[in-house]
């Protein structure tokens, strides 16, 4: 969340699911995984935060259905999923990371790789993206932006669905929380081809992983993604309330206008 959003290249699909939860890096994993695979990457953050309203609106019916959790539900969701990731070659952030079951059916052949950090740094990291997101005007402040209205509903399934895989009291997800996906995917992702990668390590790794050369005289990503997520709430929050001082003032001219008529 936070960088530009990516474009779609037609003919790639899928080869890395990143499995790693959001603040374990996954904006410099992105970033490296377009070096090394000459293509998009799908960061969820970034997609439905800074690309268009159809970005984070297509999310909503993937999560609803995801939901219900019933096989007509999930039957219906993995096309939408599927239509969403076309033309890229990588996903990685939450939701993405909490799909991992769904992504490995759509793309059989794809790596899953998770990116980790020490939970005991990944928490307080964590606490304070649900505090830049969750701010109590946000609704409102959002409501004139077409796509980042949907935020605030978006932002509820989400909640819901990490609820559902990983318990805990609604709106807080610390240490306990990082443990039980670390858990949850050593349970659903086959040994063989479960990754665990920290983005410390840079290159090495990583194109190990991959089986692809390091590239030459390039440096590791290197993106501080509490910056970048602060920087993109205040871009919106900036914009929606600048949009309803607009409106406002508009409407008080015409007020002032019909009685002055009147």
């Amino acid at each position: 969340m936070g960088q530009k959003p990516s474009t779609p290249k037609p003919g790639a699909t899928i080869q890395v699911i990143g499995a790693g939860l959001p603040r374990t890096g996954t904006s410099s994993f992105s970033q490296a995984l377009e070096i090394l695979l000459d293509g998009p990457v799908y960061h969820c953050g970034t997609q439905s935060s800074m690309g268009p309203p159809a970005e984070i609106k297509g999310w909503i019916p993937i999560l609803q259905n995801w939901l219900k959790g019933d096989p007509a539900s999930r039957a219906t969701m993995l096309p939408l999923l599927r239509r969403r990731l076309a033309g890229y070659v990588a996903i990685t952030d939450s939701p993405g990371s909490q799909f991992i079951p769904e992504l490995m059916e759509l793309y059989p052949d794809a790596k899953v790789i998770c990116t980790t950090r020490d939970p005991v740094l990944w928490e307080p990291s964590m606490m304070r993206v649900q505090s830049l997101t969750g701010v109590w005007f946000a609704r409102l402040a959002l409501l004139p932006l077409q796509g980042m209205r949907h935020f605030i509903p978006y932002g509820h399934l989400l909640a819901a669905q990490w609820e559902r895989l990983y318990g805990g009291v609604s709106g807080y997800h610390g240490r306990e929380t990082y443990e039980r996906h670390i858990a949850w995917l050593t349970e659903v992702v086959p040994k063989e081809r479960l990754v665990f990668f920290d983005v410390k390590d840079g290159w090495g790794p990583l194109c190990e992983a991959l089986g692809v050369d390091r590239p030459p005289d390039q440096e590791f990503p290197r993106i501080n993604d509490s910056e970048a997520i602060e920087r993109t709430v205040k871009y919106h929050l900036r914009r929606g309330l600048t949009r309803w001082a607009v409106a406002f003032a508009v409407l008080g001219v015409g007020i002032a206008a019909f009685s002055r008529y009147w």
